[in-house]
């Protein structure tokens, strides 16, 4: 498929920002998708909050918020939220880092919650027993975002601390898959999405959520797709710049929106057929409702 400038209307998107995984579930088809879900943007370092012990080496300490059991959130955690809204059910937010509020009582819980460890993206999650279920829950990724709604789209996991904890999606794509910004690279999870299909394209929407592009560029032999105004000497060899203010489009039923704002180069992908929007950065979900950022988004002023 290749890139050519088109005409697009996003009066046809729908507004409804879903702030996790669930509330997607009773969303429409019409519904857009905040790559980052519901992350305070406002996270962009990570917090060096380890203890040196006795022994002159760095542990990890496990916050006095946390319920008594197995699952506990340790101090180094960023607070990128990617736990709360992946397993909800066991996870929330206390003292502005996360915590467990109830242990997982069923399977279900318990699936959720080993997810959410898997992709957090500082290993801040833990267990006090070495999880005998732990390969079974990498074997769950990419998880499907909504099967009935949403068919082909799914979560990718694994989020990277390069990426402050941003969340991974993949198209499945009649043309080739699309791997919509960079999760953190997992041979496994590699293997994963070989068998299903692999990745044609990896979309970055702009050059905060890049994270391990290269390894994935590379494992798969896909183009990697970044606005030039959001190019850097790590991504300096991506295989497809866009230039302008677009739109551009990829094959009949994908759209790519230029949407300065939180960068310059940010780009949002259009997936027509289920009408979801892939936004990157410049919009999110707050308790208050859908929020544009503006002390984080200072490019938006070049929008058209």
């Amino acid at each position: 498929m290749a890139l050519a400038n088109k005409a697009i209307n996003l009066a046809s998107v729908g507004s409804n920002f879903p702030s996790s995984i669930d509330k997607l579930k009773n969303s429409s088809t019409k519904a857009q998708i905040n790559l980052r879900v519901a992350r305070n943007s406002s996270v962009k370092a990570v917090q060096s909050s380890s203890v040196e012990s006795d022994t002159g080496r760095w542990v990890r300490k496990r916050r006095p918020q946390n319920v008594d059991g197995d699952f506990f959130v340790d101090h180094t955690c960023i607070d990128c939220d990617t736990c709360r809204w992946m397993a909800p059910q066991v996870f929330t937010r206390v003292g502005e880092m996360s915590a467990v509020y109830k242990q997982p009582t069923s399977s279900e819980d318990r699936l959720k919650a080993l997810q959410a460890l898997l992709s957090c993206p500082t290993s801040s999650i833990r267990t006090e027993v070495p999880p005998p279920d732990i390969l079974e829950a990498q074997k769950t990724f990419p998880i499907p975002v909504d099967e009935k709604k949403l068919p082909g789209v799914y979560h990718c996991g694994y989020h990277s601390e390069k990426s402050y904890g941003a969340a991974s999606y993949l198209i499945i794509h009649p043309g080739g898959n699309i791997l919509i910004d960079s999760p953190r690279f997992t041979e496994k999870l590699a293997k994963e999405i070989e068998t299903m299909g692999g990745v044609r394209y990896l979309f970055l929407t702009h050059k905060d959520d890049v994270a391990d592009h290269a390894k994935w560029a590379t494992r798969f032999s896909c183009d990697r797709i970044l606005h030039s105004e959001d190019v850097e000497i790590c991504t300096a060899d991506v295989e497809m710049k866009l230039e302008g203010n677009g739109p551009w489009s990829l094959g009949d039923d994908i759209m790519l929106v230029h949407a300065p704002g939180h960068t310059e180069g940010t780009v949002c992908l259009l997936y027509k057929p289920l009408k979801i929007l892939f936004t990157g950065d410049h919009l999110m979900m707050t308790e208050s409702g859908l929020s544009i950022m503006e002390m984080y988004n200072k490019y938006s002023g070049n929008t058209t």
